[in-house]
């Protein structure tokens, strides 16, 4: 009996009828466990992301594409869940044969034609080189506002897991040479879908597959 009339008490309580100091014992607990429950659920898919990005691409140089001529005429980046991703976009004339590329890391960045080191922010160096130039190979107007030894125009890295840097080195002889400084020697891949040639570099040695 005297457990049902402190039931019916923390009920009136809650009800504004009585005292609301039951009802706020009860709020307390409910906070407590919908803590717990957002904690369990973070935890939850950070492990689900961490599952998703289980296999490795390497980090040795990669070659692929062809011999197109086809002018750059953006670059930009994405985040996503496993990887930072730098696209390239290539003008869609005809015929439509798919950038070339050489994608490397490098000790030191030289720059196309001069020599010149470009130095990046950043653990380690990716040089990106694609058969795309800066400049309509016809007229040779420029088609991409890089500048060499500058930042990309319009990319802003802030807040990216591994992009640190982003610089144009040089378009020379039918090529357009990029830099990109991440934060260490990470697992990449290349591709080309369209006319964009994509760049990803992973968070971690432990990249999502493609």
């Amino acid at each position: 009996m005297r457990d049902l009339k402190t039931y019916a008490a923390a009920l009136l309580a809650c009800a504004g009828l009585l005292a609301a100091a039951p009802c706020a014992g009860a709020a307390a607990r409910t906070t407590a466990a919908t803590t717990a429950i957002t904690a369990a659920t973070t935890a939850t898919t950070a492990a689900t992301v961490t599952a998703s990005c289980a296999a490795t691409w390497g980090s040795l140089p990669k070659t692929g594409g062809d011999d197109g001529s086809r002018p750059l005429t953006n670059v930009r980046t994405g985040r996503h869940d496993c990887y930072d991703r730098m696209v390239l976009d290539i003008r869609g004339d005809l015929p439509a044969t798919a950038a070339g590329y050489r994608v490397r890391y490098v000790d030191r960045f030289l720059q196309d034609g001069s020599g010149r080191e470009i130095t990046f922010a950043g653990g380690a160096v990716l040089e990106i080189v694609a058969t795309a130039p800066s400049y309509d190979p016809d007229t040779h107007e420029p088609t991409y506002g890089g500048r060499g030894g500058k930042p990309l125009p319009g990319v802003d890295l802030a807040g990216y897991r591994t992009f640190r840097d982003a610089r144009f080195g040089a378009s020379y002889e039918g090529t357009t040479q990029l830099g990109l400084g991440v934060r260490a020697r990470l697992p990449f891949r290349v591709f080309t879908t369209g006319d964009r040639l994509v760049v990803d570099v992973a968070h971690t040695w432990a990249a999502a597959a493609r």
